[in-house]
């Protein structure tokens, strides 16, 4: 009789186990499928402290809204500037070694696809605009960065893997991205390739937070504003929406 009664307690208690072990499956595979959502680049990139948001297709930051290495100098002597004026670079040139005095604005893509890349800029010495007219610039981790004609010619950083590559000096990744002109005045214009002009475009085809990443060539090469517009924004629609700044979100 004893036996008969501890039989279906034994099958009550089997049954509990097995409940209870299908339970602790389940939990951490919601885990781990959080954490791979998380690798995609959402997050704040805390090494830095902040992220710039993308809103409707437009990233516009002003440049010198950042912290700085030395070398690059916040001047504010001239009217067709905004903000607290502009950045200067007044330290050594470095022509052909990119990378010295590199300033890393992190920006996150919810809209993803295809941005063409602009910027608001001058040169502060001399009269020739052939002369302290440029920067470097990369995107380490975007899917594709590239110049582009309206013809469809297309250019590529060297050091990129892809061809061709521009005219005059590029190295691992970056592109010199210079603006033309003998007027001084801050206008908006970034162009790559050297009596070859193509404008710079960058892919996000993951919505995520990108690197992109600005660096001292030229002394006397001074930057006022940076705008990210989508290739389906006209470029003075774009100019005019990049009025509101995007959101600067301090890492917690």
């Amino acid at each position: 009789m004893r036996t008969a009664y501890l039989l279906p307690f034994t099958l009550i208690l089997l049954l509990l186990s097995c409940s209870s072990e299908e339970n602790t499956v389940e939990d951490p595979l919601v885990d781990n499928n959080s954490g791979q959502e998380s690798d995609t680049g959402d997050n704040c990139p805390a090494s830095i402290g902040f992220v710039f948001e993308e809103s409707n297709g437009i990233v516009s930051i002003e440049f010198e809204n950042n912290e700085f290495p030395r070398g690059w100098v916040l001047k504010n002597d001239v009217s067709d500037v905004s903000g607290d004026g502009y950045m200067q670079w007044e330290g050594t040139p470095s022509m052909g070694d990119p990378g010295n005095g590199m300033v890393t604005f992190p920006i996150r893509i919810s809209n993803t696809g295809v941005y063409r890349f602009n910027w608001k800029s001058s040169y502060r010495k001399g009269d020739n605009g052939t002369e302290h007219n440029d920067s470097w610039l990369r995107f380490p981790d975007a899917d594709d960065f590239f110049g582009m004609k309206n013809d469809g010619s297309v250019v590529y950083p060297n050091g990129s893997g892809k061809q061709p590559n521009p005219n005059g000096a590029s190295k691992d990744g970056w592109f010199k991205i210079y603006r033309s002109g003998d007027d001084n005045a801050f206008k908006w214009q970034a162009r790559t390739s050297d009596h070859d002009a193509h404008d710079i475009y960058v892919s996000f085809e993951t919505a995520g937070t990108y690197l992109l990443e600005v660096a001292a060539r030229s002394d006397f090469h001074a930057i006022d504003r940076i705008l990210l517009h989508q290739e389906t924004i006209m470029e003075n629609d774009a100019v005019a929406l990049a009025a509101n700044f995007s959101n600067k979100e301090s890492c917690k």
